[in-house]
């Protein structure tokens, strides 16, 4: 087959690996989506596994239920450096908002972590179906974005069982905190961030005491308190923003 330098005109998730030259069939959604963005057989279209590969294809039949996309090319994609993020199981509307800017900034991970304020919110994010509803998300944003990394769902844990390895840099976000920046300028170059985010109101000083007892360092983002979401996102890009000027 020749290959096509037309530039995609969108791009889909597949659940298994991306193979050299192999049809792929996509489900109901992406032919939904072909519908709706008037696509025809002939197009160009990218791939994304959300495992680092990233395919271009034509578009070879359309039907009310499925795709087929003939592969021409798949490359490898770096995976970008590490920052892990772990978000407080809030109000499920804006954690599935925080998941999706997480993913088109690139976190390797995401888990929800249950904080003692946790327990007061509701309607908020927790449990199989929610588990679903968050991966697609993030399965919607990486295809929005073009991305070739999906991030890591882990499973829900609690303050006391929050694992951190050795190669981790755990970060939590506090007022009291330096500066997440002043922070990331000294981080060694090895090191792979994990930022603990809090709940809405703010973590307790017995919770927060025993992050820091634990080896969690605190750092700031601004100073008023921001809800949840926004430090999540403010604090990824400055973490991504540090990486990238050290050459990341």
């Amino acid at each position: 087959m020749e290959r096509d330098d037309r530039p995609p005109v969108g791009t889909f998730f597949v659940e298994s690996t991306l193979g050299q030259r192999e049809p792929i069939s996509l489900g109901e959604q992406a032919a939904h989506h072909v519908r709706v963005k008037r696509l025809s057989a002939g197009d160009v279209v990218q791939l994304t596994d959300g495992a680092g590969q990233l395919a271009t294809g034509l578009i070879s039949d359309i039907r009310r239920t499925s795709v087929a996309v003939d592969v021409q090319d798949v490359r490898s994609v770096e995976r970008p450096p590490s920052i892990h993020l772990r978000a407080p199981v809030a109000d499920r509307d804006r954690m599935l908002w925080l998941a999706e800017k997480a993913t088109e900034l690139g976190v390797a991970s995401w888990q929800a972590v249950r904080f003692r304020r946790s327990a007061s919110v509701s309607p908020r994010g927790e449990g199989d179906a929610f588990h679903e509803k968050l991966r697609a998300r993030m399965v919607s944003a990486l295809e929005q974005s073009a991305g070739a990394w999906l991030p890591e769902l882990l499973p829900d844990t609690t303050l006391d069982a929050l694992p951190v390895e050795s190669s981790h840099m755990p970060i939590v976000l506090d007022l009291a905190g330096v500066p997440l920046a002043s922070l990331m300028t000294s981080a060694p170059l090895v090191a792979m961030p994990v930022v603990l985010i809090g709940p809405e109101g703010g973590i307790e000083p017995a919770e927060l005491a025993s992050l820091v007892g634990a080896g969690w360092q605190t750092a700031s983002l601004a100073r008023t308190m921001l809800r949840f979401e926004t430090a999540g996102v403010a604090a990824i890009a400055v973490v991504r923003g540090a990486q990238l000027q050290r050459g990341h």
